[in-house]
């Protein structure tokens, strides 16, 4: 049985997007709601709020050819995981974008922040970040 995730389209919710990917022990395909944190024509950056355990972080590991749905597109992409130092400045740009969300994720997480943009920093050097680059 498919069934299809929807989630806002691409001015409706620029942040939340439906990434599908395998199961890393399964084989079968898996759907996972993720929060993107910036995009660019890079790609989509993504955090994995409950960490390197997380079952959609540890499938994209494994296997990084997946797709992410933006609004009625739906594009191919590789998973590549962001080094430590990068996820820092992630999360300190985002951080003042966006408090209320960077909050919740750091609690999420288990940690505390004063909000100061080094607090998010340090944060975000222990958040694994991926970043969803689209394939041509």
């Amino acid at each position: 049985m498919s069934r299809r995730i929807q989630v806002g389209t691409d001015r409706q919710d620029r942040r939340v997007r439906v990434l599908s990917h395998v199961g890393r022990l399964s084989g079968i395909h898996r759907q996972a709601v993720v929060e993107v944190l910036e995009h660019d024509e890079h790609g989509y950056v993504a955090a994995s709020g409950f960490g390197k355990r997380a079952d959609w972080y540890r499938n994209v590991v494994k296997t990084p050819e997946a797709t992410i749905q933006v609004g009625n597109r739906t594009l191919e992409v590789t998973a590549v995981p962001i080094p430590a130092d990068a996820g820092a400045e992630i999360m300190a740009r985002y951080a003042p974008r966006h408090p209320a969300a960077a909050r919740r994720l750091c609690k999420i997480m288990g940690f505390e922040v004063d909000g100061s943009v080094s607090d998010y920093r340090e944060v975000g050097r222990r958040i694994p970040f991926v970043r969803f680059t689209p394939r041509r």
